[in-house]
Formats: C-alpha cells, structure tokens, sequence
C-alpha cells in the first residue's frame, strides 16, 4: 500500500461527497424529499449543526459549534499522520484503506462545517426556494459555523410496536431513521470493518521456537562417539 493509493481514495471520496452536496443544497429546499428506490431509499435534504444523530456540542451556542469544528480539524491532522505512519510500517492494506475511509469522510463534513456558511445562501423549509451558491449579500453563517448537508434515508422497516410492549407499546417506529451523507457513511464503512476483520488486521505474530540446551558436566574430547 502506497501514500498516493490512499490519497487517491480520499480524494475521490470528497469529489463524490461535494459533488452530492452541492447538488442537493442548490436544487432542494431544506426538507424536500423524493423516493429513488420505492419507498426505502430517498433523497431528503436537511441540514446538521452537530455531529451525527443531530447531537451538539454544548447545546446551540457559537462556541459549542466553533470547537467541534476545531476537534474535527484537530482529528483530521492527526489521522492523516497516522495513516503515513501505517504505511511506513506496512501494516494490513485493508486496515489502512479503513483508516482513510475515515478520514475521508471527516474532512467530507469538515469542509461544510468550515465553509458552507460562507458560500451559501441559508435553506428554509417547504418554501419551494432553494439556496443560491456564492449569494451577493453573502453567506448563512461565518467561518466554521457552516451546517453540514445530509440526504440519504432509508426508511427500511416501518410500523408500531405491539401493544403489549412496555413503555413504546402502541407508538410507532422506523427502521432506520437517520439521514446522512457519503462522508458519514465513509466513515461508518470504515469503522465497521475493523471491527469485524480486527483480528485478522491485528494479527499478532508468535515468536520463533527455541530449542532447549540441556546442559552437562561431561568433557567433550574428540574421542566421544555418539550412539
């Protein structure tokens, strides 16, 4: 495994990553949706402050949003220079395309943390308008307070939970809810197989058999024989 394979797989993660965005956040309006494939695959455009789940830093506030950016910057670096590390030392091929499956998709969601509020226009919710790229009066939001878009939803499984089920019984569900982006989904793929493959990409080595001495008190002279 060389540097450029892995900086070639990055790289082809971000083209497709901000090719997707750019194309949703300029052609939908934020919580538009349509179906792709029947019902279990859609495009629905929304945006996320926070990392993933929706989850914030420090609730709503501008320092919450401004550190999880830097933690995000801070991640990247690191990684990028652990992966080298990698493949100086020549560790597992699949361990090392994982480990920039995941820092693809970090620098993915880095980059509209950091720009996205500087270069678009703000999307609003069932208006039918959607954001404009590079507006006159400017951006959303300053540097590093820009949402990151997400548009990938698969509603698999949907229903209500049986009756008789406590706490939930009666109220309905959906298998899998969450909305995401090919950044996060890069850096789930990532994750996932190390842990499945864990053994085989931290495979330990067993140390070389050693013959035991024994050790006697009888001369040896050129006379011995040996029976």
């Amino acid at each position: 495994m060389k540097k450029r394979h892995i900086i070639a797989l990055i790289l082809l993660i971000l083209i497709v990553d901000q090719w997707f965005k750019f194309y949703i956040k300029t052609n939908y309006f934020l919580g538009e949706e349509h179906n792709m494939i029947g019902d279990w695959f859609k495009l629905h455009f929304v945006e996320n402050e926070g990392m993933a789940w929706g989850w914030k830093l420090g609730g709503s506030g501008s320092w919450g949003k401004i550190a999880l950016t830097v933690f995000r910057m801070v991640a990247v670096v690191f990684g990028l220079y652990y992966v080298g590390k990698l493949i100086k030392k020549k560790e597992h091929p699949g361990f090392i395309i994982c480990v920039g499956l995941i820092i693809a998709g970090a620098i993915g969601n880095l980059i509209d943390s950091m720009f996205y509020g500087m270069i678009f226009e703000a999307s609003e919710y069932g208006t039918g308008k959607v954001a404009a790229f590079m507006p006159e009066g400017g951006g959303y939001a300053g540097f590093l307070h820009g949402k990151v878009v997400d548009m990938l939803y698969f509603p698999l499984v949907e229903g209500t939970f049986p009756k008789w089920l406590p706490v939930w019984g009666g109220e309905p569900f959906l298998f899998f809810s969450p909305v995401f982006n090919i950044a996060d989904a890069s850096i789930s793929i990532g994750l996932i197989i190390i842990l499945l493959f864990q053994n085989r990409f931290f495979k330990k080595e067993e140390p070389a058999k050693t013959h035991p001495t024994v050790e006697t008190n009888s001369a040896t002279t050129d006379d011995a024989q040996v029976s």
